[in-house]
């Protein structure tokens, strides 16, 4: 099942479960019943399909369907929330009340009428994949399966998986303003595991994008294919780097993991807030070489981590986090911008109806600097030039981190030479940051399915920066 774009006005999907206007009006004076200071109603349908296939057979085919409202009552920095499954409006009603019961008295406000708003739509669907049958998906599967194959004997397994979905989201707030933002996703990915001299090793590579069957043209097609085989064989021949400090190049696209990571969260605003983050002081401050500059871009039309509007019901936005090496922004939500007496940045994001929305990243990027990345790699005498990370932890409160780099290279003399695998990468976000002394000109984002993680909740997200020079890191290889 997959869920095709609404043709009608806003609001009216929803009303074909019985959530008229005055439903909707009558559960908002709910949530306001006990005075709260704001609240908002946040409905959700969402269907996903998705098709696995390994050892030549399919062996997975899902289907999944979701429905529900998520209300949240806000008294200053405390959140009250509930969810139902039911949208029958007694059970809407009494998840309302039970949100509202955050707030201590007993005057309630009045909702005004709803009235519907227009969004953009950085995500136009060209080739719906409620029109596309299972059939069609097990075919894609099967050609990246035979294609894989077909490219090196020394490729043993491939697993290949395709996923879809679709989520309508309504989100209503007091002052009367409706939202209704229609939310395509899809994924694919597909893992080789190849063998030679005894040796066995497995890698893959992932597409994902706000799109519909059109997304997999031939070119994405090939390179995904080509990539999984091509890391895959890498690691056939790769060994480890020796240990110690060291330059670190960062390449160009995925390495922006370690920006999301090691840097990003710690300027999202409710870290800032509480003060468990290391940037809470340091607004205005110099924290990076003038080379530096790093955004926060829910517009990007297509990516994984654009959004039309928020789950707050505001505007997405490109957010300037880092200027010429200052920190000029947080990631906000409203609690933290009225906290902090600035706009929302359109960033309250949440997984789904079950969970209340907190400021979250949409698409981390760093931006170009003076650099050729040639250049840049000419510069180091001996290092490491990291190509992709596979996991990493970070401490958001120091900003220690430590990142499995996947594949890489070492440099010497200014060259890349041996292919290296599996290494720790240790630091400090805020130190490494200070440390990155040249910049690229190839800023790239990457298209890989990135999913983050906070305080339970997952949502997508997009990264990417242009090839980096930090002046040193730990490398855990061999000593």
């Amino acid at each position: 099942m997959s869920l095709p774009r609404p043709t009608g006005p806003a609001g009216a999907w929803f009303e074909g479960f019985g959530v008229t206007p005055e439903v909707l009006r009558r559960v908002m004076e709910a949530a306001l019943s006990r005075g709260a200071e704001d609240a908002d109603l946040f409905f959700q349908h969402q269907a996903s399909n998705a098709v696995s296939l390994s050892d030549h057979k399919v062996n997975q085919v899902n289907t999944s369907v979701d429905l529900g409202m998520g209300v949240r009552v806000v008294v200053g920095d405390q959140v009250g929330y509930a969810y139902s499954e039911d949208l029958r409006v007694d059970a809407l009603v009494s998840a309302a009340r039970a949100a509202a019961e955050i707030a201590s008295t007993q005057n309630g406000r009045t909702a005004a009428n709803p009235a519907a708003g227009t969004v953009p739509n950085l995500y136009p669907v060209q080739q719906g994949w409620d029109l596309v049958g299972i059939d069609h998906r097990v075919e894609l599967v099967r050609s990246w399966e035979q294609k894989a194959f077909a490219r090196d004997p020394r490729v043993k397994r491939v697993e290949a998986y395709l996923a879809d979905a679709a989520s309508i989201v309504m989100i209503v707030r007091p002052d009367g303003r409706l939202f209704e933002d229609y939310r395509p996703m899809t994924l694919a990915m597909v893992r080789c595991t190849a063998e030679e001299d005894g040796v066995k090793e497995s890698s893959s590579y992932n597409v994902a994008g706000r799109a519909g069957l059109e997304y997999y043209d031939i070119e994405r097609q090939e390179r995904m294919i080509e990539e999984a085989v091509d890391r895959t064989l890498f690691l056939l021949k790769a060994g480890k780097p020796p240990a110690g400090e060291m330059p670190v190049v960062l390449a160009a696209g995925p390495s922006a993991i370690l920006l999301h990571e090691a840097i990003g969260h710690g300027m999202e605003a409710d870290f800032n807030r509480k003060r468990t983050s290391i940037y809470a002081d340091k607004m205005g401050a110099r924290i990076a070489s003038d080379q530096v500059t790093i955004v926060d871009d829910g517009t990007i039309a297509g990516s994984r981590g654009a959004l039309n509007i928020d789950d707050e019901g505001n505007p997405t936005e490109r957010t300037v986090l880092v200027e010429g090496g200052i920190l000029r922004s947080y990631i906000h939500d409203e609690i933290s911008a009225r906290h902090y007496g600035v706009a929302p940045t359109g960033s309250g994001r949440r997984q789904d109806f079950r969970n209340n929305p907190i400021p979250r990243m949409r698409a981390t990027l760093m931006l170009d600097g003076p650099h050729d990345p040639g250049e840049i790699i000419a510069s180091v005498e001996k290092g490491l030039y990291c190509v992709s990370f596979a996991n990493g932890q970070v401490n958001i409160g120091g900003g220690d981190f430590s990142f499995y780099m996947r594949h890489g290279y070492l440099i010497e003399n200014g060259r890349l030479t041996r292919p290296v695998k599996d290494v720790n990468i240790i630091g400090n976000g805020p130190q490494a940051l200070s440390r990155i002394d040249m910049v690229g000109n190839d800023m790239k984002v990457d298209e890989g399915g990135w999913t983050c993680g906070k305080d339970g909740q997952g949502v997508p997200v997009s990264q990417g920066m242009p090839t980096v020079r930090v002046q040193s890191l730990s490398v855990g290889g061999v000593g």
